[in-house]
């Protein structure tokens, strides 16, 4: 099969889904919307920006200034810069995806979110619709509930890209069934996988015996959608009772915010602020935490809860929809209200504090992940899904 992906190529989750189809022997083709160089056997890659995604990786001169003072703006005001001007640089972009999809001419074009990616391919097919080939479109968490009420235009080319797509696969039954009010039409198939495909077993894997130590992980990152203010206001909360607990926080080293808040409530010596890490360092750190914290207002369903769980981490989440698909709180899990602190640090003293819960947790989330997100058996179920879609035309 020649595929045709259009996803940010920086991306962990697009890459381990693409990884799949490159080691099948497919022609994999990847329009990456910012610069990068994935470490995969693509037969061809191109950079197509769009609602200001070049901007970082400007080289030199003006272009290099203003990449500068995009990197300087704060995650909320480029999240509202794209929001309300992003989708006015799709028509430009479309026509040189357009240029693209003729060279290459796939049997499949299967964007990877719908802001921008998804909005990108959907405007390219109402340019050139004659002959376009099929349009697969995954959503990504929060794509409806963050991004799509977030600006008229948003509001607008959401509907369009979902009246467009030919076929959808989300990470959770919830984004099928909201994605039907946004325009998708109902006779038209899709699919419920994890967005990178599944985890893999062979790198997420319980440890060999129970933890000792009580470390707690917090994967999230900075995303305007995570409540960190939450989780670090909890962390006292949580030492009052319990002072040997350490708190581990990958891709957070260097950020200025969280350290003054390390520093304003005199938790440095308890939590611990990581660069980001690769998939076995990060796999190594769930097999060491017995509690993984998400404090998020808006989610579809994390690969790092997936991968979590494969570990046999206990879960303590904001109380969303979407999670309710794989927690059920009190028995593999603890779900939340993500702007309480004092609710999110008693959660995770009942877990610490709980031996049993969080044994009957690990056994339970470990047959979850087996039966509904291991890589290869997912992974088999799309190609299902691409022979099925690419049939029909």
């Amino acid at each position: 099969m020649r595929i045709l992906f259009i996803a940010d190529g920086r991306s962990p989750i697009a890459l381990n889904w693409m990884k799949h189809w490159t080691a099948r022997g497919d022609e994999v083709y990847l329009v990456s919307t910012f610069a990068c160089q994935p470490d995969l056997p693509l037969s061809s890659l191109d950079f197509v920006p769009v609602a200001f995604s070049g901007a970082k990786s400007a080289p030199t001169g003006e272009s290099r200034r203003k990449s500068l003072l995009w990197s300087a703006a704060t995650l909320r005001l480029r999240m509202g810069i794209r929001h309300w001007l992003g989708p006015l640089t799709l028509p430009d972009s479309a026509r040189r995806l357009n240029e693209i999809i003729h060279r290459v001419r796939p049997d499949l074009v299967h964007a990877m979110r719908i802001p921008y990616e998804g909005m990108l391919a959907a405007a390219a097919k109402r340019l050139q619709p004659e002959g376009f080939p099929p349009l697969l479109l995954s959503i990504w968490g929060n794509d409806f509930t963050l991004h799509a009420p977030a600006s008229p235009l948003m509001r607008r080319y959401t509907r369009l890209t979902l009246q467009t797509a030919d076929a959808l696969h989300a990470d959770c039954r919830r984004d099928i069934r909201l994605a039907r009010r946004w325009g998708f039409p109902a006779e038209r198939p899709g699919i419920v996988l994890p967005g990178n495909g599944g985890v893999d077993m062979d790198v997420f894997f319980p440890p060999a015996k129970e933890r000792t130590a009580p470390l707690v992980i917090n994967p999230r990152g900075f995303r305007s959608y995570v409540r960190n203010d939450t989780f670090f206001r909890a962390v006292p909360l949580i030492l009052a009772q319990r002072p040997d607990v350490r708190f581990v926080c990958p891709a957070m080293a260097g950020e200025p915010q969280a350290e003054k808040w390390l520093a304003d409530l005199g938790i440095q010596k308890a939590v611990d602020l990581l660069p980001p890490q690769t998939r076995p360092q990060m796999a190594a750190l769930y097999r060491q935490a017995q509690i993984w914290v998400s404090p998020s207002t808006h989610d579809g369903t994390p690969n790092s809860l997936l991968e979590g769980l494969a570990c046999g981490c206990f879960p303590v989440a904001g109380d969303l929809e979407s999670i309710r698909e794989w927690i059920t709180s009190g028995v593999n899990g603890l779900l939340i209200d993500p702007a309480r602190p004092q609710t999110l640090a008693e959660a995770v003293l009942r877990a610490l504090n709980d031996d049993d819960l969080r044994l009957q947790a690990a056994k339970h989330n470990a047959a979850l992940i087996a039966e509904r997100a291991e890589y290869q058996r997912g992974m088999a179920r799309a190609e299902k899904f691409y022979s099925r879609i690419t049939a029909k035309t």
